[in-house]
């Protein structure tokens, strides 16, 4: 007859098992580099008569640092900015600008409500890109008048529907940021 035996893991005393530990590499590259290929992908020609697509690296800004503050520094808003300048045709710096006005502003709102939930996280990420498409349509240099606004409002919709799904993606990828690996020791 064939003993079976009982295999516990072994512990330390944070609860971790002995010998996984997160991957430094991973917690540092998966939010950056999602954010980026976001903002890439934005150049990806759409035949459309209006804007349509939501500002997505933006939104995956907002994504990450509503969802974990601590995993994104404040100035990243300015290095992820000049990485949307040069692949969404606005003007040089509206976006250094605005990614940076949001990091900001978004920090604000932490440190007056820290404990937040996901309706209230819904809600800040869609003032700030209603603002956010407002200000980038008058920075290329629009007037905003009511044939260009009734032409924007779908863009900005889409970008308040398009938040929880950006959300999810985020919270999925923050899992595999976060998994345990095994170190050799």
């Amino acid at each position: 007859m064939i003993e079976r035996r009982a295999y516990k893991t072994r512990r330390d005393g944070h609860g971790r098992q002995i010998n996984r530990d997160q991957s430094p590499f991973l917690l540092i590259f998966i939010p950056w580099a999602t954010i980026l290929l976001a903002s890439y992908l934005q150049s990806v020609p759409i035949a459309t008569s209006g804007p349509l697509l939501p500002p997505i690296g933006f939104l995956f800004l907002l994504g990450w640092r509503l969802l974990r503050p601590g995993v994104l520094p404040i100035w990243s808003g300015l290095i992820f900015g000049i990485w949307d300048d040069l692949f969404s045709g606005q003007p040089f710096g509206s976006a250094i600008f605005l990614f940076s006005a949001a990091m900001l502003a978004i920090e604000l709102v932490d440190m007056r409500f820290p404990w937040r939930g996901f309706a209230q996280d819904w809600l800040i990420a869609a003032i700030i890109v209603v603002v956010y498409i407002l200000a980038a349509t008058l920075v290329s240099g629009s007037r905003l008048t009511l044939p260009l606004f009734a032409t924007i409002v779908p863009q900005v919709l889409l970008s308040i529907i398009a938040y929880p799904f950006i959300a999810f993606i985020v919270s999925s990828l923050d899992k595999l940021r976060m998994m345990r690996f095994r170190t050799i020791a």
